[in-house]
């Protein structure tokens, strides 16, 4: 299915045994899910390259922002995340992502006031999405790998666990309520929100428990409120 390779896409042998358990309509015995906290090397040429792609789009007022298509199937697969400075894109409509090999997205996402389409298609390592993205109100339109998220509605892989902060995906700022964030009193909880036309795990970095619990409703469907991850997470059976 995917070049990524991960405990998200198993073997054969534990495929058959996942496969079996829904048959039966039991709860498939997946293993313990481990976030992806690989650091971006920034000395590769596609980086630097993607980063003179951000500023020439900020500079133009582009409205379509697809990076495969300038920087090459092997300049893009040397990137793992995007730059920070997305956040300067706030003429783009469209950001096509298809194909890559990123394991995350800047909370910075949110400040793309303009996004309409999110295209993140075949990007199998993107298994989760920053909390950030649904200040994106123009947000209509999204193709994301379903298979390849937390939670999702088809084979319901576990979250990976947030008992203790990931301090490596702590922001500087709330995704609540944009205030100031101490890594040492953060907050992190998962949560699955409608976005566009998908529902996406989404990872919330708080600043208090006040704004965990002021989050939205969690999807129908999915796993009902904020929550902490990990294989004692009951979620609903696979469709």
């Amino acid at each position: 299915m995917a070049a990524h390779e991960c405990t998200m896409y198993p073997d054969d042998q534990t495929w058959e045994v996942i496969y079996d358990a829904m048959d039966e309509e039991r709860a498939p015995p997946w293993p313990e899910m481990t976030l992806h906290l690989q650091p971006q090397d920034t000395t590769l040429a596609g980086w630097r390259l993607l980063l003179e792609l951000v500023d020439e789009a900020v500079h133009d007022r582009r409205t379509v922002f697809a990076p495969k298509k300038e920087l090459g199937p092997e300049l893009w697969s040397q990137v793992l995340t995007l730059p920070a400075s997305i956040a300067g894109l706030k003429h783009v409509e469209k950001l096509d992502l298809y194909g890559s090999n990123l394991l995350r997205l800047p909370p910075e996402i949110g400040e793309m006031e303009s996004l309409t389409h999110f295209v993140p298609y075949t990007s199998y390592g993107l298994h989760w999405f920053p909390y950030e993205i649904t200040r994106c109100k123009a947000l209509r339109s999204s193709t994301v790998s379903t298979r390849a998220l937390y939670g999702n509605y088809k084979y319901r892989q576990p979250f990976p666990s947030l008992a203790q902060v990931v301090a490596e995906l702590v922001p500087k700022r709330c995704g609540v309520c944009d205030g100031p964030i101490d890594p040492e009193s953060a907050e992190q909880v998962w949560i699955s929100l409608g976005v566009a036309a998908d529902v996406l795990p989404l990872l919330v970095n708080a600043c208090s428990i006040g704004c965990v619990e002021n989050l939205p409703p969690a999807a129908q469907g999915y796993v009902q409120g904020p929550h902490k991850g990990g294989l004692s997470v009951r979620q609903p059976m696979p469709d």
